[in-house]
């Protein structure tokens, strides 16, 4: 076979092909568990963060051995219960895989989906942050998502254990603008989040409460405990956060769970 044969062109193209897919097969093989754990501490770091407890200082504590003070439950947010786990393994279980899922999502209704994400999974994590004595929590806090301008929006809200108050916030995904938008990754922007009232009671049961402003938040406000300063230049990423946390703290979310189970835990003690 002559040396500039196509047949030996299309062989040594192909045989380069098989051997390159093989190399990027493997690798992708060997670096899962890798990739899985990266997944899983970037989700711990995100929810100490959101809670105020991540210790990042030289020397500090491992994510993994941080997170020990985090305790989960599945929840059913239909109903507000726990899920069995015998129906869906909490090892296992990625909300977020689970809301592309026809089988395990729901379809929001256009008149109810205020964050914009058209379908939710039914069944959610809500974490808990343990008190030192090991006797109730100090703080939960709620994985939330929502549509922003160019994005959805991924983050967690972290409550104290009043259910109201704000203990933090955070974003860890978007595509919003940088500069705008993108302004909700900001460290100040997420701490004037801290200590305002997210829920409000209305007729004997707590509702989302929180209003993003244009034109800096007066202080001396009455309403000022349920205000944010809306980012600047980014009018309708602040409102895509407003929503959301109006979504994932309303009827259709963590509101049952968080007024009729864990409320009337909180006043049975």
């Amino acid at each position: 076979m002559s040396r500039e044969s196509p047949i030996r062109t299309i062989t040594v193209a192909a045989t380069l092909c098989v051997v390159c897919s093989l190399m990027v097969s493997a690798a992708a093989v060997s670096l899962r568990s890798m990739q899985e754990a990266n997944k899983l501490a970037l989700m711990q770091k995100e929810i100490l963060k959101a809670a105020g407890i991540f210790d990042e200082t030289k020397g500090a504590p491992p994510v993994s051995e941080q997170f020990k003070v985090i305790d989960s439950k599945l929840i059913d947010l239909d109903t507000g219960l726990e899920v069995d786990d015998s129906l869906v393994n909490p090892e296992t279980y990625d909300s977020l895989k689970a809301a592309n899922d026809p089988e395990m999502s729901v379809a929001i209704p256009s008149d109810q989906d205020v964050a914009g994400i058209g379908r939710r999974e039914k069944y959610a994590f809500v974490y808990f942050v343990q008190n030192e004595s090991g006797d109730g929590f100090s703080k939960v806090v709620l994985p939330i998502y929502g549509k922003g301008l160019w994005s959805t929006m991924y983050g967690y809200l972290a409550l104290e254990n009043d259910l109201k108050t704000v203990a933090g916030i955070t974003f860890y995904k978007h595509g919003e603008t940088p500069g705008l938008g993108g302004e909700v990754d900001n460290p100040d922007w997420k701490q004037s989040w801290v200590g305002k009232q997210a829920r409000e009671e209305t007729d004997g049961e707590l509702v989302p409460a929180i209003n993003v402003i244009k034109g800096g938040v007066n202080e001396s406000s009455p309403e000022a405990d349920h205000q944010i300063d809306a980012l600047s230049g980014a009018t309708i990423t602040s409102n895509g956060v407003k929503n959301t946390i109006d979504y994932w703290l309303g009827d259709h979310a963590f509101k049952i769970y968080l007024n009729k189970r864990l409320g009337s835990e909180l006043e049975a003690k």
